[in-house]
C-alpha cells in the first residue's frame, strides 16, 4: 500500500478523483501513518524499545520484555495520531479500554469466585488496587523529579476527581435516563 501512495503524485489544485480525494484525506498524511504504523509494529521486537537499547538490555529487561510482548503488540495495532488529526487513534484507544475493562472485570469475578470473596469486596479490594497502583507510580516519580512536587499533586488530584465524576457521574447519569425514560416499575421501587 505504501509504494502505491509513495507514487502518487501530489494533488493539483485542479480538478480530478485523486485531487479530491487529497482534499478530504490528505494522501499525504495517509503515507505518514502507514509509515509510523509499520514503524509502531516493528519496534515491539526490541527489548526497550530501539535497536540501542535492546543491544544493551539485561535479563530482567528482557523478561520484562517477554511478559508485556502481548501488551506491546495490541499497542502497536492502535492506529498512530497522523490519521484523521487523531480521532481514529482515540476512538480506536477507547474502544480497547473498554474491552481491557470488561477483561479486567471478568477475570476479578473469577478470581473472587474461586476464592470465595463476594464480588463488592472483590471489586473495593483487587480492582480498585489494580487501578490505583498506576497513579500511585506516576505521582511517587513525579514526587522524585520535581522540588516542588506540583506533578504529584495534579496527578493524585485529576486521576481521583476523573474517578469520582467519571465513575460514579456517568453511570447515575445513565441510569437515571434509563429509569426516566422506562418509568417506574416494580422492580425499580
Amino acid at each position: 500500500l505504501t509504494v502505491v501512495l509513495d507514487a502518487v503524485p501530489p494533488a493539483e489544485e485542479g480538478g480530478g478523483l485523486l485531487a479530491s480525494l487529497d482534499r478530504i484525506v490528505n494522501l499525504a498524511m495517509v503515507v505518514q501513518g502507514c509509515r509510523d504504523w509499520a514503524q509502531q509494529l516493528l519496534d515491539t521486537r526490541y527489548v526497550n524499545g530501539s535497536a540501542e537499547e535492546h543491544a544493551e538490555a539485561s535479563g530482567t529487561d528482557w523478561a520484562l520484555h517477554v511478559i508485556s510482548f502481548p501488551w506491546k503488540v495490541l499497542g502497536a495495532l492502535l492506529p498512530p495520531s497522523s490519521f484523521f488529526g487523531g480521532w481514529l487513534t482515540f476512538w480506536t484507544t477507547l474502544g480497547y479500554l473498554a474491552v481491557v475493562t470488561a477483561c479486567v472485570s471478568d477475570l476479578a469475578e473469577l478470581f473472587g469466585c474461586v476464592v470465595g470473596l463476594p464480588d463488592i469486596v472483590t471489586a473495593v479490594t483487587l480492582v480498585a488496587l489494580g487501578t490505583s497502583m498506576p497513579d500511585l507510580f506516576a505521582s511517587l516519580a513525579a514526587a522524585k523529579e520535581d522540588p516542588t512536587a506540583d506533578a504529584s499533586v495534579v496527578n493524585v488530584t485529576g486521576s481521583n476527581s476523573v474517578n469520582v465524576f467519571l465513575g460514579l457521574g456517568v453511570p447515575w447519569s445513565l441510569a437515571a435516563v434509563y429509569w426516566q425514560v422506562k418509568g417506574r416499575t416494580p422492580e425499580w421501587e
